[in-house]
């Protein structure tokens, strides 16, 4: 998940009267208003937006204020007071979302699982060499996933006898309903080889020309859930050998950070792996894991 401003929002920040949302954007955001919305979503998922996120989160949430019939914020935050099991929240927490992903994002993170982890778990060092379970707990619109499956399935095919998954989870029910349907254009998959593009997915023809889904029997291996990361429990007694969870620390303060990489390592296999976004570290972090590489982290075991 991210939370960062894209180009068209900051042009209709900066520019209010050039498209029909500008009188959504010209509404005040009160200071009120605004650390209402800023601590509920704290509460809800501890991403800490902080204090200069005003005027994306205004813009952001223009459109659900017009779909709605809302017109003023102090309206809004009064209905999320008011009607707090509505489900509001889900569509608020989609709105200041936004889910920037393709294939094979961080390439040294896939060289590391081809080259070193795989071979690892085959040699018997990572728990039962029969299972391989991976969970992607901030999967977004699906391409980190798929894109494990594709390594996995790659590697897999030449041995037989391991039974593989992987969990994938989110906040957003938003891009979970996009992942599970599997249909992605052209430009998401640059970093598809042409021979994978063959292999893992089904080209689109007429009007779906341009659009590629991923093969049934790939898709089989993932199961897709909402997840918030700190809810109590995980729906899992499986240990992990994998958790991806990057691009995800960088919004939580130290304290959140230090909650959510405890409880990841409950759930992870002795020796087993945790993948972080290069923007983050978990230096000065309190944690149980060995340091690898930067963004790859094992626990002992």
């Amino acid at each position: 998940m991210n939370i960062q401003s894209t180009n068209h929002e900051r042009a209709a920040v900066s520019t209010p009267h050039s498209r029909p949302s500008a009188l959504i954007n010209r509404v005040k955001v009160t200071n009120a208003d605004y650390a209402f919305i800023r601590d509920l979503i704290y509460a809800e998922t501890r991403i800490n937006l902080g204090a200069n996120k005003r005027e994306l989160v205004a813009a952001r949430l223009g459109k659900r204020l017009r779909a709605l019939g809302i017109r003023s914020f102090k309206e809004y935050c009064q209905r999320l007071q008011s009607n707090s099991e509505d489900g509001e929240i889900y569509h608020l927490i989609d709105a200041i979302s936004t889910n920037h992903t393709f294939f094979f994002r961080e390439f040294n993170h896939f060289k590391f699982l081809n080259d070193t982890l795989l071979p690892q778990f085959d040699a018997g060092k990572m728990g039962d060499p029969r299972s391989f379970n991976v969970w992607s707990c901030a999967c977004s619109t699906g391409e980190e996933p798929y894109s494990i499956a594709i390594s996995l399935a790659e590697r897999f095919q030449r041995r037989t006898g391991v039974d593989w998954n992987i969990q994938c989870t989110d906040i957003s029910n938003r891009v979970l309903h996009f992942a599970s349907k599997a249909v992605y254009s052209e430009v998401h998959l640059k970093h598809v080889d042409a021979s994978q593009r063959i292999r893992y997915f089904q080209k689109g023809k007429g009007e779906h020309a341009g659009s590629f889904r991923i093969r049934p029997e790939l898709r089989e291996r993932l199961s897709f859930q909402r997840l918030n990361l700190f809810q109590n429990p995980y729906p899992w007694r499986a240990k992990f050998q994998v958790i991806f969870c990057r691009n995800v620390m960088i919004y939580f303060d130290r304290q959140t950070q230090e909650e959510l990489v405890a409880r990841l390592a409950e759930h992870l296999a002795p020796g087993g792996y945790l993948f972080i976004g290069h923007a983050e570290s978990l230096a000065g972090v309190s944690h149980p894991y060995k340091t690898i590489q930067p963004a790859i982290y094992q626990l002992p075991g």
